[in-house]
């Protein structure tokens, strides 16, 4: 069967396997709280490229200290967090798959408990610190943050940059800007969270400039091969005073112009409690309608759980590819057990495993039953 699901991307001087890609897990598993990946990252991440992805992507992972969504993030502000990420990348390269990582900034939502560890910020004493926002505008149930002045934002666009420059040193061949789920460049995007009355607010080409600089920054790091990705909230779920469909639609055109190669489309996080209609693939419709009208590729992601489903959104044409999460740790081989299903034939069986194939018929002996 001929299957656009596991048809070969291209993205600038790379091809990924398959359209079939992890999305962003957060983990928080650093439990020396330094920001360094260690062996659960590796087997975490590893064994999704085993599994047949044709891209795995890293968690969040912060180009601050202040930008960690909890004490236990991962980051890549210094040295010794880029070597760890190394055997990781170079792990996932053995397996075939290509390795990205989400470069973030938590802004407002940062500094805050893992689920299992307790709720809301964590405070000072408990290895939590100040966080930062656009506007002195708290997330409901979070301590309030500090507006960032010029300097703070100049100093964001170049940890971003300079996170950028430790990535592509550990070896990741995707980068991807972080601009959803209400984190810190979301939180900028938005009116409901940007109250600025300067040239980083108002108006909407006001609040999507630091987006801009960013994605300008990365891409003069990434040079001409490397893809740069954005992922973004297609909508707050807040409409008409929120982010909306449109407003993204008119930056995935300036994005593109500024060197960004897909936008990967998801929605909300900017505010609890939006009323957002869950259902199998119901964010599909907004990664359509940004590669449609906007002319940049697009990636869909949300409720995204089996195999004929996901080659429907990339043969119709919704979406170039999907990022999937959930199906993923439920069964990290899902591409391959996908490529049964869909009566693709595929190269990348991993030989250790193959006596487990569908279409392999074995003679078990004792000890490998």
């Amino acid at each position: 069967m001929t299957s656009a699901l596991f048809s070969p991307l291209p993205l600038r001087a790379i091809e990924a396997r398959n359209r079939l890609w992890v999305s962003p897990l957060c983990q928080y598993s650093c439990e020396d709280q330094d920001g360094v990946p260690n062996d659960w990252h590796l087997v975490h991440l590893g064994s999704f490229a085993r599994g047949g992805a044709g891209l795995v992507m890293a968690e969040a992972t912060a180009v601050l200290p202040e930008g960690r969504i909890s004490p236990w993030d991962t980051g890549i502000w210094d040295d010794a967090q880029r070597d760890a990420w190394a055997r990781i990348v170079d792990f996932i390269h053995g397996q075939g798959a290509l390795a990205a990582i989400q470069l973030a900034h938590a802004g407002r939502k940062a500094s805050t408990h893992r689920e299992w560890s307790g709720t809301g910020t964590v405070p000072a004493e408990e290895g939590g610190w100040p966080t930062v926002a656009p506007s002195a505008v708290a997330f409901p149930g979070y301590a309030e943050p500090s507006a960032l002045d010029e300097d703070g934002i100049d100093a964001v666009i170049e940890a971003f940059a300079e996170a950028a420059r430790r990535s592509l040193d550990a070896g990741f061949d995707v980068l991807e800007v972080h601009a959803a789920h209400g984190y810190l460049i979301h939180q900028f995007l938005s009116p409901v969270s940007n109250q600025r009355d300067d040239r980083w607010g108002g108006s909407l080409v006001g609040r999507a400039r630091l987006l801009l600089h960013v994605v300008r920054r990365v891409r003069a790091v990434a040079g001409e091969d490397v893809p740069v990705l954005v992922r973004v909230s297609a909508t707050d779920w807040l409409e008409p005073e929120g982010w909306t469909l449109d407003d993204t639609v008119t930056i995935a055109q300036w994005l593109r112009e500024a060197g960004a190669d897909l936008v990967d489309t998801s929605t909300g996080g900017l505010v609890p409690g939006a009323v957002i209609p869950v259902a199998p693939g119901y964010q599909v419709p907004h990664a359509a309608a940004i590669r449609e009208r906007s002319g940049i590729a697009a990636t869909a992601v949300g409720q995204i759980v089996d195999a004929h489903q996901a080659e429907r959104i990339v043969a119709s044409g919704q979406a170039d590819a999907v990022f999937v999460g959930r199906e993923f740790m439920r069964d990290p081989h899902f591409p391959l057990r996908a490529a049964h299903e869909l009566g693709v034939e595929i190269g990348y069986w991993p030989p250790q495993y193959t006596r487990a194939s569908w279409t392999s018929r074995p003679t078990l002996t004792a000890d490998e039953d």
